[in-house]
């Protein structure tokens, strides 16, 4: 559980963008009906086929009041109904996550260790966070989590300004819930693809990320995401 706890909070987890920044000097506009959100996501979420990005995430710690960041790219491709995603996190803590196949693998080249966990069961709470803004359905979304739409707000994805729908989430979940009291959003309905997320744990760290430099259903180049190891990686299977 520590270690999904970690890698949920990476990759919505995941994890990093080029300095991109909300415009907070923007008044957000009202709550628009959310079931017209939801519905969007659905139909984004049949066009999604794939997503590639840059991220900053930016860790507050509250017993120390200290923000680490870390930089990388992440992506997501889907197929009918199977995800798969994979991410690179930048020097100096570098590390490189693949989830496919139900299977999640963390590795650190530099203790060169390999963490292996598989979804079994616990297979759609791992997706739920996943495909948290990125392909995931609106209805979907709704089965995990209770929804309150908190306006529209114009966030910058490094190129040009996107109107974004806010969405706090908390988990029907309660195991879930231990982990994260409550997540923001900032999607774009129109494509399914979050620009920015926000996880609020019970000891009132912080976690945020921002995505930019988004590569909306383009192909994708997983060779740079592999998982290399060699005879001397310790494998951990979970």
């Amino acid at each position: 559980m520590q270690i999904f706890r970690r890698v949920a909070a990476t990759l919505l987890i995941p994890a990093a963008a080029l300095l991109i920044t909300p415009v907070s000097s923007f008044a957000q506009s009202k709550p628009a009906d959310l079931n017209t959100v939801l519905h969007q996501m659905d139909q984004a979420s049949t066009k999604f086929k794939s997503a590639e990005a840059d991220f900053r995430w930016d860790i507050y710690e509250r017993v120390v009041k200290e923000t680490t960041t870390q930089n990388g790219t992440i992506y997501f491709l889907k197929n009918s109904s199977t995800l798969q995603m994979g991410a690179k996190i930048n020097p100096p803590t570098a590390k490189v996550i693949e989830y496919k196949n139900g299977s999640l693998q963390l590795f650190d080249p530099g203790s060169d260790h390999l963490t292996v966990m598989s979804a079994g069961n616990k297979q759609a709470q791992y997706e739920s966070f996943l495909t948290l803004g990125f392909g995931g359905s609106g209805t979907d979304l709704a089965k995990a989590w209770d929804i309150t739409d908190q306006g529209t707000e114009p966030i910058n994805d490094g190129s040009k300004m996107v109107t974004t729908t806010k969405l706090n989430l908390v988990s029907k979940d309660p195991n879930v819930r231990n982990m994260f009291t409550h997540v923001i959003i900032w999607v774009d309905p129109a494509r399914g693809i979050s620009l920015k997320q926000q996880f609020f744990t019970p000891s009132e760290d912080e976690r945020t990320t921002y995505f930019t430099n988004i590569r909306y259903n383009q192909p994708v180049n997983t060779k740079p995401f592999a998982i290399k190891t060699d005879k001397k990686t310790t494998v951990d299977r979970r």
